[in-house]
């Protein structure tokens, strides 16, 4: 894509991913109030965030304090004793220029950076998809396979990660089509997890995961993981990929054609 075709797909995720997205899971809700479009999720696994803004120096304070009110409320969700921490998904490009620092003085903490990448389907559907030796793929379906994806999150990222597991049910669950889980196994070993959300009529579908762990990296397991996701985002007919990368998995990524459109500081307010 040149710099044209970049802005062209830049302002489609914007309408589509951020300005008019649709919630992540069947329990979630998201609406546009004022000049910001959150995310509120009920009980204490969700996801809440506020997901894209259309601010500027008169009104930047006022919708960040609005924001934190609404989500710092105690007792809003169901079986909620105490206010719901929220992230404010900041891209390098919203305006105005000084909403990282506004958020830092209302008390966000930003997290580590993340690329945003975007890669036709079509030109990654034709990786080869063979496993490296001693590594299969397994499609998730059930719960069982959730948990085996946890695993391989722990394994990869040293971390647990419960509202993701909730999320995955939740989509399974009730949106099955709108999700694809992959296990790659080493035996009955989960070595490496990632799944792709495909939000109905949008034009991208999103690649999530595909930490790997650590005594199997360097073996092409994540690319085998996102050549298995592209291949059913073709199948679907969904023109375009889009990851939040880490800097970790950015040059990989970039090496498979994705492409940068902007860069995203996830700030999060713990109440």
């Amino acid at each position: 894509m040149d710099r044209d075709d970049v802005m062209r797909v830049r302002a489609l995720y914007d309408a589509e991913m951020r300005r008019d997205a649709r919630p992540d899971s069947a329990e979630a809700r998201v609406e546009r109030v004022g000049a910001v479009v959150r995310q509120t999720m009920p009980g204490p696994l969700g996801w809440n965030a506020v997901l894209w803004s259309e601010l500027d120096e008169e009104n930047a304070d006022a919708e960040i304090a609005a924001q934190i009110a609404h989500f710092g409320q105690s007792g809003q969700f169901p079986g909620a004793g105490q206010p719901a921490g929220f992230e404010w998904k900041l891209y390098d490009y919203d305006r105005p220029a000084d909403l990282g620092e506004r958020l830092r003085a209302a008390g966000f903490v930003p997290e580590p950076p993340e690329t945003l990448l975007v890669a036709r389907t079509a030109d990654l559907a034709a990786l080869p998809v063979e496993p490296p030796e001693g590594i299969t793929l397994r499609v998730v379906r059930d719960e069982a396979g959730v948990d085996l994806m946890m695993e391989a999150h722990a394994r990869a990222f040293g971390t647990e990660r419960p509202h993701i597991r909730e999320q995955i049910l939740s989509l399974l669950r009730e949106r099955p089509d709108t999700i694809e889980a992959v296990l790659a196994m080493a035996g009955d070993t989960p070595v490496s997890a990632a799944r792709m959300e495909m939000p109905a009529g949008s034009s991208f579908a999103g690649l999530w995961g595909g930490g790997t762990a650590p005594e199997w990296r360097g073996r092409g397991i994540y690319r085998l993981l996102v050549a298995h996701r592209a291949r059913v985002a073709a199948q679907r007919g969904i023109p375009y990929l889009q990851v939040d990368a880490s800097a970790d998995s950015r040059p990989i990524l970039e090496r498979l054609g994705f492409q940068v459109l902007g860069v995203t500081v996830p700030y999060v307010w713990e109440g």
